[in-house]
């Protein structure tokens, strides 16, 4: 019989649902292992225009982000890097961009997993539609071939200025990672899944250096509209690993 953790809405906090939301993802992350070492930062707003969000605190290990941790930031406040507890430089710089000019990410995680990460080395960062996890993301990619070093805020505002079409949420930041959007910290964990399990395949396929057995068009198309209009997988995917995390690691959400 599954445990069932109370998660205190202490702190008299409004976004105290949000803040265990994106503390499971942190936690999850490592159990996938596409964390690395104390690096990468997931966001998730509170504020109807999207200028507050949530984010983790500078170089603590996704293991040990909690709700309770997750820092709470103006994207507008120009003061946020001199504060005591000011956020790591680059998450600053690339999660605040994309908070202040793209009003669709609500939710805004930012990682360097494996076969994601090596397909933003490849000269050709593109997703041919070769299975149905890859066809998910059919015509709803960015694909970024402009990395202009660590992402400070220079580098943050241009990443942000390449996310204008509501349909593409991922971001392969190539030679660096990606950045996957969501409307909420469900649907952008789901969606960054579904993503790395989509560049996996897709890796390995190329590895084998045989023809890729490509999708046409339309079935390609037909398909991604089908899994993104698909009922409530994202919700329940988050419910299950906040439940597995409830009987194995309830700290997450103090």
């Amino acid at each position: 019989m599954s445990t069932v953790v109370q998660h205190p809405s202490a702190h008299n906090d409004p976004h105290w649902d949000l803040r265990v939301d994106l503390a499971a993802t942190f936690r999850w992350t490592v159990r996938e292992r596409w964390h690395e070492a104390v690096s990468n930062h997931y966001s998730a707003v509170t504020n109807d225009d999207g200028t507050e969000f949530l984010m983790n605190r500078n170089q603590v290990h996704f293991s040990r982000v909690s709700a309770s941790s997750l820092l709470h930031l103006n994207a507008n406040d120009p003061d946020v890097m001199d504060l005591p507890d000011a956020p790591d430089p680059t998450a600053w710089g690339l999660h605040s961009a994309i908070h202040r000019h793209v009003p669709y990410a609500r939710v805004a995680l930012h990682v360097h997993p494996k076969y994601s990460t090596v397909l933003a080395s490849l000269e050709d960062s593109d997703m041919p539609p070769i299975d149905q996890n890859t066809a998910t993301f059919y015509e709803r990619i960015v694909v970024d071939d402009g990395f202009g070093g660590l992402a400070f805020e220079e580098e943050g505002e241009r990443c942000a200025r390449l996310f204008s079409d509501l349909r593409k949420k991922v971001m392969v930041m190539g030679n660096h990672g990606i950045m996957v959007l969501g409307d909420t910290v469900a649907d952008a964990f789901n969606r960054l899944y579904f993503f790395e399990r989509a560049a996996q395949t897709l890796i390995l396929a190329y590895s084998t250096g045989r023809p890729l057995r490509t999708l046409s068009h339309e079935i390609a198309s037909k398909t991604a509209q089908e899994l993104e209009d698909y009922p409530g997988q994202a919700d329940r995917h988050l419910d299950e690993i906040k439940q597995i995390l409830d009987e194995e690691e309830p700290s997450y959400a103090s």
